[in-house]
C-alpha cells in the first residue's frame, strides 16, 4: 500500500457541505446552489496541496428522480464554479442506490470510503479528515478511522441538536469555518 504520511487527502460530503441541502434533493443543475464561501474554502485548501474527494450518497438516482445524465451535469456545473474560484476536486465518489438496496456503498456503510482508500493506495484513513452534516457522513468514516468533523450547514444543526455524534467529532459552522482550522492546525503542526 501506499505512503501516506505526505498524502494530503480531505473528504467531503456534498449536500449540506459544498452546496445547499434540500429535502426534495437537488435533482438539476439549477438547484446546485454553493454554501456560502464553500468554494473558496476548497480552493485555500487545493492550494495548500491537498486532494479533496467527494463521498455522497445520491439516492434520488435509485429513487427515479434524476437520472445519471443530470447527476453527471450537477457535478459538472460544481466542477466549473470549483475552478473559477481556484479549486479543484480530484474525485466524486457517490452512491446511486435507495435505501431499500440495502448497499455496502450507502453511508452510513463505508463502501464509499473503501473505495477512496483502493483509489489512493490505503490500508484504511486513519487521520484523514471527512466533512459531513449528518451523524451517517461521520460514522461511514469513523469505520476506516477518519477524523471526523460536522459542520452546522445543511442538516448540521439538527445533527447537532439530536445529539450522538460519534466519540471526537469537531465542529464548525461551515466549510469555510473548518478550512480555517484545518490550514491553521497543519501550519502549526508543521512549525
Amino acid at each position: 500500500m501506499a505512503d501516506k504520511s505526505n498524502l494530503k487527502l480531505l473528504i467531503l460530503d456534498r449536500d449540506g457541505v459544498i452546496n445547499e441541502d434540500r429535502d426534495d434533493y437537488i435533482k438539476s443543475p439549477d438547484e446546485w446552489v454553493p454554501v456560502a464561501g464553500s468554494l473558496e474554502a476548497i480552493a485555500r485548501v487545493y492550494r495548500e496541496g491537498w486532494r479533496v474527494v467527494v463521498a455522497s450518497n445520491q439516492s434520488g438516482v435509485g429513487r427515479g428522480l434524476f437520472d445519471m445524465v443530470t447527476l453527471n451535469a450537477i457535478h459538472l456545473k460544481m466542477q466549473k464554479a470549483l475552478a473559477a474560484a481556484g479549486g479543484r476536486i480530484d474525485a466524486v465518489f457517490f452512491c446511486p442506490h435507495a435505501p431499500e438496496e440495502h448497499c455496502a456503498c450507502r453511508k452510513p456503510a463505508p463502501g464509499l470510503f473503501r473505495d477512496i482508500a483502493l483509489r489512493h493506495g490505503l490500508d484504511d484513513l486513519s487521520g484523514v479528515p471527512v466533512v459531513g452534516d449528518t451523524c451517517r457522513d461521520l460514522l461511514a468514516g469513523q469505520q476506516l478511522g477518519c477524523e471526523l468533523h460536522l459542520v452546522r450547514s445543511g442538516k448540521g444543526e439538527r445533527t447537532l441538536a439530536a445529539g450522538n455524534l460519534p466519540q471526537g467529532t469537531r465542529v464548525h459552522d461551515d466549510l469555510a469555518a473548518f478550512a480555517d482550522w484545518l490550514l491553521a492546525q497543519r501550519a502549526a503542526a508543521s512549525t
